[in-house]
Order: structure tokens, then C-alpha cells, then sequence
């Protein structure tokens, strides 16, 4: 195991306010989502939105929501999103949200194990990652890049 944790967020634009009932289903379900996150293995960290969920809107635009999350690997976190009830949900996307355009939806990054990266973090790994594609400091899951190489500790310097 690294000094290492993976961090996530991801970005979704809604088709209506999260109190319009054509959307009810996914609100009534956040709850559920964010319970089984939390007991999910490897699951580490989440941000805890106003409304004491893990949804977080932006606040220029509420139609904008993000999460954002902390795991300890990136297999820990695929489970969770691919091999878990949240798949359904995911599936579902589509009733929900509106169609992605040319904008990244989610990013990947690195973190030191115990730090808790901010929404301000997160929203600038989105923007490296659409400004420059993958690399080490913001992917996906489609291009995945090792946590860095621990540093091996100084020796201490000889005595003349």
C-alpha cells in the first residue's frame, strides 16, 4: 500500500432543480448512494454538500452538481461506481442529466493519505484534465497513472 489515496469528483449538469419532482428518484436516492459509499471498501473520504448529502452545488450555477470523494485505490473506487447498486443509478444518468458536450464529467487525481482535497482542488484537476487530456495529475478511468513513488527517507550524511 502507498502513502497514497485517490481522489474523484465528478460533474453533472440536472435537467431541473433537485426539488422538481421529475427528479425525485435520483434525489430520493442519494442517500441511499452516499450509505453505500460510505461502507463500501476502500471508501476513505467524501465532501458533505449544504443539504448534508454529498452533492455539492456550484454556486453560480445549482443546476451544476458535483461529489467528490476519496478512495483508496482505483479499484476500490471502479467496485463502487461499476460493480455496486450505484451502477443502477448510473445507468439511469440520462433521466436525470442533461447530455455531457465537450466537458470532462470526472477526474482522478493523487492525494497524500489523510488529505481532504477542496471543491476549489477538484474543479481545477476538471479543468487540467479538459485543458491537457490525461496525465499523471488528472485521468480517468480509461487512462489510469500510478500514485507517485514514495520517496526512500534521506540518509544522513556522512562525517567528513
Amino acid at each position: 500500500m502507498t502513502g497514497f489515496h485517490l481522489a474523484q469528483i465528478n460533474f453533472a449538469r440536472l435537467r431541473a432543480p433537485l426539488d422538481d419532482p421529475s427528479i425525485a428518484e435520483f434525489v430520493e436516492g442519494l442517500a441511499v448512494m452516499n450509505a453505500l459509499a460510505d461502507r463500501s471498501p476502500g471508501f476513505v473520504w467524501r465532501m458533505v454538500g449544504d443539504g448534508g448529502d454529498g452533492t455539492i452545488a456550484a454556486p453560480a450555477d445549482p443546476l451544476s452538481i458535483y461529489t467528490l470523494s476519496v478512495w483508496e485505490s482505483v479499484e476500490h473506487l471502479r467496485a463502487y461506481a461499476f460493480q455496486s447498486e450505484h451502477l443502477d443509478y448510473l445507468r439511469r444518468r440520462r433521466e436525470w442529466f442533461e447530455p455531457h458536450d465537450s466537458r470532462t464529467s470526472l477526474v482522478l487525481w493523487w492525494v497524500p493519505a489523510g488529505h481532504r482535497p477542496t471543491f476549489t482542488e477538484g474543479r481545477s484537476r476538471l479543468e487540467r484534465l479538459a485543458a491537457d487530456g490525461p496525465t499523471a495529475e488528472a485521468f480517468t478511468f480509461r487512462q489510469v497513472f500510478s500514485p507517485p513513488a514514495e520517496r526512500p527517507a534521506l540518509l544522513p550524511a556522512r562525517p567528513a
